[in-house]
């Protein structure tokens, strides 16, 4: 059944049952504590965010599998916007940015295809996602210590599933900032998720200079393995990436959604009933090792 078909069905099989959820909806205009003790993010008034536990839940009901790092998520007040932020944790170990002058985006991009068309092979045409090219090549930020990206893909229906992924890098990990967007108001999106980097603030202790060399452990890959899900770019071509690529569809397949367009509003409307007042936010928990387990 083509993709397309089977999340139109999705949209008319779950909106009862989205209706009937509740969420602890928490209106901006205030900080709020994202994780225990980890991070703080200022939160604008125009925005409303959810907690790890609601995230999570949220991202089962409208057909996205959790990926078990998410820590929070962040949404526009007005729903005739189209776009979302999750929030994830990754505590795979201090990512030293050595390679910051030398990320070779034209062999990660090969991997990509390389990869993707091979997946490709065990699909029928109708359910095979194209990689195109780079919509944003990899550039880091050394003042921030965050890396950006973001790559053009299309499904076999040549709809264009894009994904923009910021990285900040921590003591212990990195954070994800990853923004699921309607195309055609990516580059309105991507302000407001740059807009929101230095409103959000690791705490103490936690930020990447508070790197303590020779106890805390150290990631066995840099930044161009950050844009690869975690692999050197070796390795990557050696397994044609399809390990990486199962991470890689299962987030353009929150894209498909996007792309719907009416089937996606319809849900949202159903989804992101507010009340007018919110308590202050639930404190999120940092996630355990057994959260971060992939």
């Amino acid at each position: 059944m083509p993709l397309l078909t089977i999340f139109f069905l999705l949209g008319a099989a779950v909106t009862p049952v989205l209706a009937e959820e509740e969420y602890n909806w928490v209106k901006g205009g205030k900080t709020i504590d994202v994780g225990s003790n980890f991070a703080s993010l200022d939160l604008p008034a125009n925005l409303m965010y959810l907690n790890k536990g609601d995230t999570v839940k949220l991202q089962q009901k409208i057909g996205n599998a959790p990926s078990s790092k998410e820590i929070g998520s962040i949404y526009p007040e007005d729903l005739n916007e189209s776009w979302f932020i999750v929030v994830e944790y990754d505590e795979v170990g201090y990512i030293k940015d050595d390679d910051k002058n030398n990320i070779d985006a034209d062999a990660i991009l090969t991997s990509y295809k390389e990869g993707t068309e091979e997946q490709n092979k065990d699909k029928a045409p109708d359910d095979q996602i194209h990689v195109v090219g780079w919509d944003v090549k990899p550039f880091y930020d050394d003042a921030t210590k965050t890396l950006q990206w973001s790559m053009l893909a299309e499904d076999a229906q040549k709809n264009p599933l894009i994904n923009y992924n910021m990285q900040k890098l921590t003591r212990k990990g990195y954070v994800s900032l990853l923004l699921v967007s309607d195309p055609a108001r990516l580059a309105t999106d991507k302000k407001t998720l740059n807009e929101l980097l230095p409103k959000f603030q690791l705490k103490s202790g936690n930020r990447y200079e508070d790197f303590q060399e020779g106890s805390d452990k150290v990631a066995d890959y840099g930044l161009t393995g950050l844009v690869l899900g975690g692999l050197g770019l070796a390795v990557a071509k050696k397994v044609g990436l399809l390990a990486l690529l199962l991470v890689f569809l299962k987030k353009a397949w929150v894209l498909v959604l996007i792309v719907l367009g009416v089937a996606f509003r319809f849900i949202k409307t159903k989804i992101f009933k507010r009340p007018a007042a919110q308590a202050e936010a639930s404190p999120v928990e940092t996630p355990t090792d057994k959260d971060q387990t992939m």
